[in-house]
Order: structure tokens, then C-alpha cells, then sequence
């Protein structure tokens, strides 16, 4: 073939092309012109602290509701609130208001569906505990190195009928509520920690551990000075206790040791969020840093003691501990109730939240 022919194929394989483009054209172009002038919306997730994503978190959640949603976790690491959800209309909904959108496969009705099937099973062994993990997207189990035998398998068989909503974990130590927690507080029955000093009716008071407040009536401090009774108590079920200070005098700042000669001052109360990074304060094994791995966890401490609503995390605690501040920044998170592990092999522990402790007895931080 010689130059000429070559030309004249090409124009002939152009004109073709250009017929093409012509009736593309007139499909289309309508169309594809008004994409062109209307480009896709670009969203940009925020950068949020983890009080700032609990907020927006809350928010959505009352957007999007349980059928479109499946819960939310703060990324420490990049500052950004992660929301997983069920479609892309939720997806959107999630990105104009500057949060990440994951789609997940169960939804939150789904997930809460399968705790009830499996508290059915759960609460009747001890050594258990169970709650909606947002980063799984599961229900996690935890049997604690107790659990063995036919209550393992029983347990076992509950997670596996439910497929891919809830998988088991295993705990190298054993769930008991720490008794014996900021500062010691100590009576006849033996020692805990005080929480979060309140304020009710003008009067001072301290928040503390319901299983504490269970056991012991009459509070002295580490020295063996007054420091007031019992004002209300609730454990199992929940787990908080709220004592009076026997002297109106008496100086209750709104701060928590840290252990190393100053305080944190403590300005408000606020909801967890997976997540997010606390630290707690014991008499025990003093201050110690984590992050929230779960919400609204329930735990069988055996005996008949199953307790609800707790705050689960990865920051480790020890006997004496119970009762004592967990916090972020200067806001009261919860109230150490147990777990497993202690501060040199690690472990689970579990707090109850603040804000229903302050809803119960009518009292505020301060």
C-alpha cells in the first residue's frame, strides 16, 4: 500500500469515526452536557475531636434511624467520624455532614435483634460479656478463661446460628467487679475509689461504684478521716453509687489525681464513642490510657450480678480500682466497674457511663 491509499483509508476511517460521533451526538450529548455542567458533588470529611464526633454522631443517628445505619466509631488516627451504613442515599447523608460513610452488611436493627437472641443464652453463664461492635460490624462475645466445658459449646452454638452478625472472643482473665479506685475511699467491707465529685441540691457529694456502694454504708478517707454515707446505690443492673459528704465544708474540687503531683480538671460530663481516647484513674494501679471498643456492652459477673449499659475499653485496671474517673480531656466519661487482666498482662475493662449516673440521682459534676 502506498502513501495516497494509506491517506485516503484514514479519511475514510475518520469520516466513519466522525459519522459515529455524530449519532453519539445526537443521543447524547444532551445529556452528558448537563453532567458536564453539573460535576458530582466532592465532600470533605471533617476533622473532628471525639466529643465533637459523638455529637455528630448522635445527629445522624437520628437522621438516618436504625434501618439505614449500623453505628458510628471515632478513627483516632485520622480525627474522622466513620459511619456505617446500609446504601448510598445514607452514604450521602453521612458525607455532607463531613463524616466518612462505610457500607456495611448488618444493620443496626439487625445487630440489636441479635443481642437479644444471644443475651438469652449469655446471661445465664458467667464469665460473659457481649456488645455491638461498630468497627466489626458484629455482635462481639467475650467468655472469660472460666467459661469452659458444655457452657462454652452452648455459647459457641449461639454465635455460630447467628452467621456473619456476632463471632466469640476469648478472655485470658476472669470478669469480676473490681472492689476496692481517682483517690482511695475505704470501709468496713473494703476499698474503692472515689469518681467524680457532684453536686446535688447545693450540697456536695461523689460519685463511686454501685458495687461498692452495695457493700460498704460509711466511707473514711486513706487516712481513716469521715468522709460521708450512702445517698444511693444500684447494682446489678447498673453499677453506680452516690455518697454525701458528711460536712457541707467539706472541699470537694471537680478534678482528679493523675498520681504525679497535679489534677485534671474536670468542667462536664459527656457520652463515649468508639473509639476514642480516655484515661482512668485508680487508687489501685493509679492512671492509666486507652480507647473505647464498645457501647452499651452487657456483663455477667456471676452470682446473678448482670450489668448493663457499661462502657467497654482496652485500658487495664486492677482490684481497689472500682469507682474510680475514667475521662477525656476534662470531661467525666465513667465510673470503673471491672473487667479482666490487670496493668502488667492487660485485659478488658468496663465502665459505667456518667450521664446516667447524674440522670439517677439528680445530680451534676462540680
Amino acid at each position: 500500500m502506498n502513501h495516497g491509499q494509506h491517506r485516503r483509508i484514514s479519511g475514510k476511517r475518520a469520516a466513519v469515526a466522525g459519522g459515529a460521533a455524530v449519532a453519539l451526538v445526537m443521543a447524547g450529548i444532551t445529556f452528558q452536557t448537563a453532567n458536564a455542567s453539573e460535576p458530582a458533588p466532592q465532600f470533605t470529611v471533617k476533622s473532628l475531636t471525639a466529643s465533637a464526633a459523638g455529637k455528630l454522631s448522635s445527629s445522624l443517628g437520628k437522621d438516618l434511624g436504625s434501618n439505614d445505619t449500623a453505628g458510628s466509631y471515632y478513627d483516632a488516627k485520622t480525627k474522622a467520624l466513620v459511619v456505617n451504613v446500609l446504601n448510598g442515599d445514607a452514604a450521602d447523608t453521612v458525607r455532607r455532614a463531613g463524616g466518612r460513610a462505610k457500607v456495611v452488611d448488618n444493620s443496626l436493627s439487625e445487630l440489636r435483634s441479635a443481642t437479644k437472641t444471644l443475651s438469652g443464652t449469655a446471661s445465664s453463664v458467667a464469665g460473659t460479656s457481649w456488645a455491638i461492635d461498630p468497627v466489626s460490624n458484629k455482635v462481639v462475645v467475650t467468655a472469660d478463661r472460666t467459661v469452659k466445658g458444655d457452657a462454652l459449646a452452648k455459647l459457641d452454638s449461639a454465635v455460630k446460628n447467628l452467621g456473619g452478625k456476632a463471632e466469640l472472643k476469648r478472655s485470658a482473665g476472669q470478669f469480676k467487679p473490681f472492689i476496692a479506685g481517682g483517690d482511695a475511699i475505704e470501709g468496713s467491707g473494703g476499698r474503692c475509689s472515689l469518681g467524680f465529685n457532684v453536686v446535688k441540691d447545693g450540697q456536695p457529694y461523689f460519685l463511686t461504684a454501685g458495687h461498692c456502694t452495695q457493700a460498704i454504708s460509711d466511707w473514711t478517707d486513706g487516712q481513716g478521716n469521715e468522709l460521708g454515707s450512702n445517698a444511693g446505690s444500684d447494682f446489678p443492673g447498673h453499677d453506680y453509687g452516690l455518697v454525701k459528704y458528711a460536712s457541707s465544708d467539706t472541699a470537694h474540687p471537680s478534678e482528679v489525681d493523675l498520681y504525679n503531683g497535679s489534677t485534671q480538671k474536670i468542667t462536664g460530663a459527656g457520652e463515649a464513642t468508639v473509639g476514642m481516647n480516655v484515661t482512668r484513674s485508680g487508687s489501685t494501679s493509679h492512671v492509666h490510657d486507652g480507647s473505647v471498643t464498645g457501647l452499651d456492652a452487657t456483663v455477667n459477673y456471676g452470682n446473678g450480678d448482670v450489668v448493663n449499659g457499661l462502657i467497654q475499653t482496652d485500658v487495664c485496671a486492677e482490684p481497689g480500682d472500682s469507682g474510680g474517673s475514667l475521662f477525656s480531656g476534662s470531661t467525666a466519661i465513667g465510673l470503673t466497674s471491672g473487667g479482666s487482666g490487670d496493668c502488667t498482662s492487660g485485659g478488658e475493662t468496663f465502665f459505667q457511663p456518667v450521664p446516667a449516673a447524674l440522670t439517677a440521682f439528680g445530680a451534676q459534676i462540680g
